[in-house]
């Protein structure tokens, strides 16, 4: 036992090492209003009875009697769960429905030093409860981050593994506290000496028929269905088996696992697609609870995964509270966690809703991590955020995605131009931009009804022998946010709902209504290649199950290609239909209701164009026309191209490019 005068430990420090290297404990319990931590290599289940047994002895030597019942489950329900990961972090696992209790565990273990709070996280990233009681708090990033790749997937799996009293053969769920066991790893237990085997079986007997403090059990088997159960193991008492007894108890309870698995789950492999997702689903859910568009703010599954929470902020009595874990980042700002933790750009967005809009409960800023589209352009990267703002009195919280401009004044800088030079041109990069959407939505492109173009301040840095002078500069970065579409990217969406009918026509005649304007606009990369259909279209369900539009998140691209025929484009635009052909019931239906879509859809907006040429031909004369590539002259070439086009020619070469 250790005792500060913080905290109480019975067992040792959270993050004290075995001879190998690796933590002594992976998991702890601590009881917030005794200030008492328990270490002990078990199970959660016995890590409260020794705090029971503790006090118990501590009442003895005041004379005073043992815990009653009703007191000793007092005492059970003021213990929270905790976790400890080998890079010195801690997870708590609250109860979802005491989460004071669990702010209280946090704190206390960020008070007392055992780690700091940017190494504490809350788990159960799937309960609304959860989620919801840190999101008021504006520290969203406080929830254990879920992986953002396959290869974080894999190495989650990987570093799931623990033991009980033996070894290693466990994937512990941390949300549930159920350790899973593979055929694999119940199968490579045949090597051990009697001794261990017999101990081994007699822990899994024991622990596969016991349930945790959740509800959940402490251990199942893995993909064995209801098969092979806890049952299977009560007609044995392994202590007393000889060896040739155990073995056989052994082989025979060997042979049920492996016929109740399927033959893909029967051996162990992070790099199996099929067996990483399926481990990866069982690690993160509960066997009722599957991962859907709701796990993360009613977003779409193409954000599943791909959001990384930044430490935000919350309005307490009218005064903006910053997450504590900025002043530290600012006390050390040697820390390259903090420094990655602490987005900068985060604080800057918080300061500019607050300025903006009036009642606020809280803000959440999410950076994506991963790009969402299909493509993998070769541009300057931009930064991509997701922010959450509530407003007092509003049930539901707006929700928009902000962009970076591409062409900022820190890239202008970093180019080599001035300051002066950088400013003035970061400002017509965003009126270009402006405008682009402008002529996107005059064409008819259906795009997010609120689009903002704004600044943060940002302190500029340089090594650069051209424009290290200005570091340290005060310089004003723009972005554009928008409004979140609800909706699911059309490269996206699952096979199952295009092997609907019904579904799939729908899908085809919206997508060649949006193609169409595409086409005209010259959606193009800087290589010229056609971008449509990876990634910024989305679909939106109205009622769900029904397609009603296609909306465009990001109009990247547009008016890139504005001096080249139409008809070139022809085969980028069978693609659509191409790449589903194996997809949808239908191949020739689909095809035939997307050309139809497109060809009357490129007809209503020549037409009307051409009815009222002149509102469109002078919609950008204020601005400069520069052959170069000014918006105003990619505007006219794009309308002169758009009265040439046949609308009939262009829809017959499409049709020509397509496969069924």
């Amino acid at each position: 036992m250790t005792i500060t005068s913080e905290l109480t430990i019975l067992g040792c420090h959270p993050f004290a090492k075995a001879d190998d290297g690796k933590l002594k404990s992976r998991i702890g319990t601590i009881f917030p209003k005794s200030r008492t931590l328990v270490t002990v290599k078990t199970i959660h289940a016995f890590q409260r009875r020794i705090y029971i047994d503790h006090l118990n002895h501590l009442r003895a030597a005041d004379g005073l009697p043992p815990l009653n019942e009703d007191e000793e489950t007092e005492e059970w329900r003021n213990a929270v769960d905790l976790l400890f990961e080998e890079d010195e972090r801690i997870s708590i696992r609250p109860n979802p429905d005491n989460m004071p209790l669990a702010f209280e565990a946090d704190e206390l273990l960020a008070e007392s030093g055992v780690a700091p709070k940017y190494r504490i996280n809350f788990l159960y990233a799937l309960d609304h409860r959860v989620r919801q009681a840190v999101q008021r708090r504006g520290e969203y990033w406080r929830i254990t981050p879920l992986p953002t790749s396959p290869e974080q997937m894999a190495q989650m799996i990987v570093d799931s593994k623990l033991s009980i009293a033996g070894e290693k053969i466990y994937y512990y769920n941390k949300a549930t506290g159920t350790r899973w066991l593979t055929y694999q790893e119940f199968s490579q237990l045949g090597r051990l000496a009697p001794a261990e085997l017999a101990a081994h079986m007699a822990e899994i007997q024991a622990h596969c028929q016991r349930t945790n403090p959740r509800g959940f059990p402490e251990v199942d088997f893995f993909m064995s269905a209801e098969s092979f159960s806890p049952q299977d193991f009560s007609s044995y008492d392994f202590s007393r088996l000889d060896p040739d007894q155990l073995q056989q108890a052994y082989a025979s309870l060997g042979e049920k696992f492996r016929e109740a698995v399927a033959t893909e789950f029967h051996r162990d492999d992070v790099q199996d697609i099929h067996w990483r997702n399926r481990m990866f689903e069982a690690l993160l859910v509960r066997d009722d609870e599957r991962v859907s568009e709701e796990t993360l703010l009613g977003l779409s599954p193409e954000f599943f995964m791909q959001i990384q929470w930044l430490p935000g902020g919350r309005i307490q009595a009218g005064e903006l509270i910053f997450d504590p874990v900025f002043s530290l980042r600012d006390m050390q700002p040697d820390n390259e966690e903090l420094r990655e933790l602490c987005d900068e750009r985060a604080r800057a967005f918080i300061f500019n809703y607050v300025r903006q809009y009036a009642n606020l409960e809280y803000v959440n800023i999410g950076r994506v991590a991963n790009s969402l589209s299909r493509r993998r352009d070769t541009e300057k990267r931009r930064g991509v955020y997701i922010a959450e703002v509530k407003r007092r009195g509003e049930q539901r919280e707006i929700v928009s995605i902000i962009r970076m401009q591409k062409w900022g004044v820190r890239e202008h800088l970093d180019d080599g131009k001035s300051l002066q030079d950088a400013m003035m041109r970061s400002d017509e990069y965003t009126e270009y931009l402006l405008d682009r959407r402008l002529g996107c939505w005059q064409l008819g492109m259906n795009l997010p009804s609120c689009v903002t173009a704004r600044k943060i301040c940002e302190r500029y840095c340089s090594t650069d022998p051209r424009t290290r002078h200005l570091s340290g500069v005060i310089i004003w970065s723009p972005y554009i946010e928008r409004d979140y579409i609800r909706g699911i990217a059309t490269d996206k969406i699952p096979r199952h709902r295009l092997e609907d009918p019904a579904f799939a026509l729908r899908l085809a005649a919206l997508l060649g209504d949006a193609a169409a304007v595409n086409i005209i606009v010259g959606r193009c990369d800087r290589h010229g290649k056609v971008l449509f259909d990876d990634g910024d279209e989305v679909v939106v369900e109205s009622p769900p199950g029904n397609p009603s539009e296609i909306v465009v998140a990001d109009p990247t691209g547009t008016f890139s290609n504005f001096d080249q025929t139409l008809q070139r484009m022809a085969a980028a635009y069978a693609e659509p239909a191409n790449r589903r052909k194996h997809l949808v019931p239908d191949p020739a239906a689909f095809a035939e209701a997307y050309l139809q879509a497109f060809q009357t859809s490129f007809q209503q907006i020549r037409a009307q164009y051409l009815g009222q040429r002149r509102a469109f031909d002078t919609l950008f004369n204020y601005r400069r026309w520069d052959p170069n590539g000014s918006f105003e002259y990619r505007w006219e070439r794009v309308l002169a191209r758009l009265e040439r086009t046949d609308p009939a020619e262009l829809t017959s070469l499409i049709r020509q490019q397509i496969a069924v």
